[in-house]
């Protein structure tokens, strides 16, 4: 059965971009540092395949995304990344949850979703048909776990300290939310971490 994960990289002390992060900028200052765990795997590839991580674990976390049916994103991520192009990877649809949809989409496999993060993640997952749904944009997945429709954390933990910047888990309410911790792959300055969401 499909499932939704959230996958993020993330600073020792939570953060997922540096300061004054923006459409310029969207990693903030110094924060493309947590990106480091891409790339170096092929020096004479293009497009997404230069993203290619350089060690086999990051290898298998990255084929994990492309293997993956449909994205969800962030009004905020999306337009940061420019809703890529219109093509995330292999085509697949990108989903935004918005209170509003532009008035012009010029983009046809992005899909602005105004019904909430419950009907986006159906509509997500409906398209992926057995292929799972990979999430990014730190507020999506605080809402989607809110509302309890995500099912996975994937975490790619580098060991810095941006000490200031956009945290992942900030504004989630007081209730406790448990996490099973089920797998953990270590590449040189890199933990690829997965948690399962329990419900």
């Amino acid at each position: 059965m499909s499932q939704v994960f959230l996958t993020m990289a993330m600073s020792l002390d939570g953060f997922i971009t540096g300061p004054d992060d923006n459409a310029e900028n969207p990693a903030g200052t110094d924060g493309m540092r947590l990106m480091d765990w891409l790339g170096g795997g092929d020096p004479g590839a293009e497009g997404l395949e230069a993203m290619r991580p350089k060690y086999s674990h990051g290898q298998l976390v990255f084929d994990e995304a492309l293997a993956t049916g449909a994205v969800i994103a962030g009004k905020r991520t999306g337009e940061f990344a420019g809703y890529w192009g219109g093509d995330h990877h292999n085509g697949v649809p990108i989903f935004v949850p918005t209170h509003q949809a532009p008035e012009h989409n010029p983009f046809e496999r992005v899909r602005f979703i105004t019904d909430g993060i419950v009907s986006c993640v159906r509509q997500a997952k409906q398209a992926a048909g057995e292929r799972d749904v990979m999430m990014h944009g730190a507020y999506t997945g605080r809402e989607a776990l809110k509302a309890g429709v995500l099912d996975m954390i994937d975490i790619q933990l580098r060991p810095v300290l941006l000490g200031q910047g956009r945290r992942l888990f900030d504004g989630l309410p007081p209730e406790h939310t448990e996490l099973d911790l089920v797998r953990t792959l270590e590449d040189p300055g890199v933990l690829h971490l997965r948690y399962v969401v329990r419900k």
